[in-house]
């Protein structure tokens, strides 16, 4: 199988995975977690959102995250915004990069940031340029690509029409959204050999979610058209708030388990990140879908029986 010998996976369940869950997370907590996330090997991780309270309520402690969390060399601190208002704190609390995010579906941009596309690329555009002036780099976020829960099936001429736009605006990847985990295989690779024909494997990445466990085989259709960058969340951490029934991300470290055995290489130190999933696990009041971390909570308890 042709693929890539190196992926970079960014890590989303400090942002993505906590402002769904069904508990809060104290800010310690968070804190304590990210800090454990950083001595894994990942190279980046979305922390938090600079989104309004009212939206956001599990994230509202984001500027105190950003603050007080102990930065390693190599990693990339990376936080959603949703408007300048947003950045401005972001860039207050430096952040070394922002996240900007829209959909590729008309009804579910409406229920998530209540704006139309037209009218939400210029609040995107001020956030781009804004940052760009201080130095940040901006990826961006494109949303139900593969699937919407209100409009259904979405063509792939208004994801590459989208992509563009926030291409040409100057984020430096657009990172692709199975939002509701509704993508197969097929579709995936359909809706690659169009995308990789107007735009470079470097400026794509995937974000899927697991809600049919199609993740991991949606995955490796990505890798075989080339792209290197792939989005998860710790224990599969997740949920869209504005898409009924969508689960959590793909698990990081069944995504790590994979790719190490395709021999995929990813710097991410599998056994210390299987430790940080296990942290988050057990303060989340909900149980994680994780298929690798099941089986480190099998061997754990069978090694304490055996102690027995």
């Amino acid at each position: 199988m042709d693929v890539p010998e190196r992926v970079t996976v960014k890590e989303v369940g400090p942002r993505d995975g906590l402002q769904n869950t069904a508990g809060t997370v104290p800010t310690a907590t968070k804190i304590a977690w990210i800090n454990q996330l950083g001595k894994t090997g990942v190279s980046y991780i979305e922390i938090t959102a600079f989104v309004h309270p009212k939206w956001l309520p599990a994230l509202s402690d984001g500027a105190e995250v950003a603050c007080r969390i102990q930065r390693e060399p190599g990693v990339t601190y990376a936080a959603l915004v949703p408007n300048v208002t947003g950045l401005a704190r972001a860039l207050e609390a430096n952040v070394d990069e922002v996240a900007v995010f829209m959909s590729a579906s008309e009804t579910h941009n409406r229920k998530n940031i209540n704006k139309s596309l037209k009218e939400t690329y210029p609040v995107l555009d001020e956030v781009i340029r804004t940052a760009a002036a201080t130095g940040k780099k901006v990826r961006g976020y494109v949303s139900t690509v593969f699937g919407c829960p209100y409009e259904g099936e979405i063509s792939v001429e208004r994801v590459k029409a989208v992509t563009d736009r926030l291409l040409t605006m100057g984020v430096y990847e657009v990172s692709l959204g199975d939002t509701i985990g509704i993508a197969d295989p097929r579709q995936t690779n359909e809706v690659l050999t169009e995308l990789t024909r107007d735009f470079s494997t470097e400026q794509l990445a995937l974000h899927f979610h697991d809600t049919r466990g199609m993740a991991l085989a949606n995955t490796i259709v990505g890798l075989t058209h080339g792209i290197t960058t792939f989005d998860s969340a710790a224990g599969g951490l997740g949920g869209c708030p504005y898409a009924k029934g969508a689960t959590g991300n793909v698990a990081t470290e069944d995504l790590l388990y994979m790719l190490e055995k395709m021999g995929v290489s990813t710097g991410i130190d599998f056994s210390r990140f299987i430790e940080a999933a296990a942290y988050i696990d057990d303060i989340v009041q909900q149980p994680l879908p994780s298929r690798q971390l099941s089986m480190y909570f099998r061997e754990q308890e069978e090694k304490r029986q055996g102690r027995s």
